[in-house]
């Protein structure tokens, strides 16, 4: 029997060389860019939000805070944003059922989903922002009109989250999501705040704001585009004067507003997220987790009296 004596010098170079090919094959990894599927994968892999569960079913419901469910809403901020909840805030978000119906050509989505709880989740946009990104669009000495002041959702209810798209040569691709908040016949929980700014002495500042309104909504909607600006659709149910209750002519001015209503700016990056977010309900996915939102200014609890006079601690 021969005895087969390893020579040390050889031994040291070939680990060498494993040694380098390793280090070179985990440096390709870590410089090859992602490829990414359409509206299939998460964007920002390497920073992440929060996850929301879904069960889809009513018997199985699974709690999701409702800061979860409405993380959506700074990522498409085109601004900096205030995250600000309610002091004990319960409202919780839950899907509740899936539906599919597709033919050769496209499919439709229909996932109902329950809001429940006391309390209230907001955000704020900055105003500073918020002008500077409507100061290219406008005529010199015009006035800036419905302007957005923040998003809040408010108690509980009922909604449904609409995701269409088309199937070429067996691949799903979703095209649009609508979230809708009043089903059931419920009223919508969710409101934005909007005013005017004109200027003065040339400038436009937040604190000569006027027309403060209060804007019920019913359906938000992304669409896919190739724009690197693309825009939000919005139908409101009513428009009411910030100390208004709402009545016959706030419902009439919701109507008009629909007919007029320019859709807002959002962030590339949350419009992807949505349409990736209808992809995981097309695929009936049971958790979906939002890429980090970078442009949340401030994260905030509050007393409701607060809110009501916007005094923030």
């Amino acid at each position: 029997m021969k005895l087969y004596v390893i020579n040390p010098r050889v031994f040291l170079r070939n680990n060498r060389l494993i040694a380098l090919f390793a280090v070179t094959f985990i440096c390709i990894l870590l410089l090859t860019p992602s490829v990414g599927i359409s509206s299939a994968t998460n964007t920002a892999k390497g920073s992440k939000g929060p996850t929301m569960i879904m069960r889809y079913s009513e018997e199985k419901f699974v709690k999701n805070p409702i800061a979860s469910f409405a993380y959506f809403v700074p990522l498409i901020a085109p601004t900096l944003v205030d995250n600000i909840s309610s002091f004990n805030n319960e409202q919780q978000v839950a899907i509740i059922s899936h539906k599919i119906t597709a033919d050769s050509k496209s499919f439709h989505v229909t996932c109902e989903f329950e809001i429940l709880g006391s309390g209230f989740h907001m955000n704020t946009f900055d105003s500073s922002g918020m002008i500077t990104t409507q100061t290219g669009e406008l005529k010199k000495g015009k006035a800036m009109t419905n302007m957005l002041d923040y998003i809040k959702f408010d108690g509980d209810g009922f909604g449904i989250i609409e995701v269409k798209g088309t199937i070429n040569d067996s691949a799903m691709i979703v095209t649009e999501v609508d979230i809708k908040f009043d089903a059931r016949g419920h009223n919508s929980p969710v409101t934005i705040g909007l005013y005017d700014i004109k200027p003065k002495d040339g400038e436009y500042k937040y604190e000569n704001r006027s027309n403060e309104a209060v804007a019920r909504v019913n359906t938000l909607s992304f669409k896919k585009t190739e724009d690197d600006n693309p825009r939000m659709g919005i139908k409101v149910a009513s428009i009411s004067g910030k100390t208004e209750s709402g009545g016959f002519f706030s419902v009439l001015k919701g109507k008009i507003a629909n007919l007029l209503i320019k859709p807002p700016k959002v962030d590339k990056l949350g419009n992807t997220t949505m349409l990736e977010f209808g992809y995981a309900l097309l695929q009936k996915n049971t958790t979906f987790t939002f890429p980090k939102a970078k442009n949340i200014k401030e994260s905030k609890i509050v007393e409701i009296d607060h809110i009501k006079n916007k005094i923030w601690p």
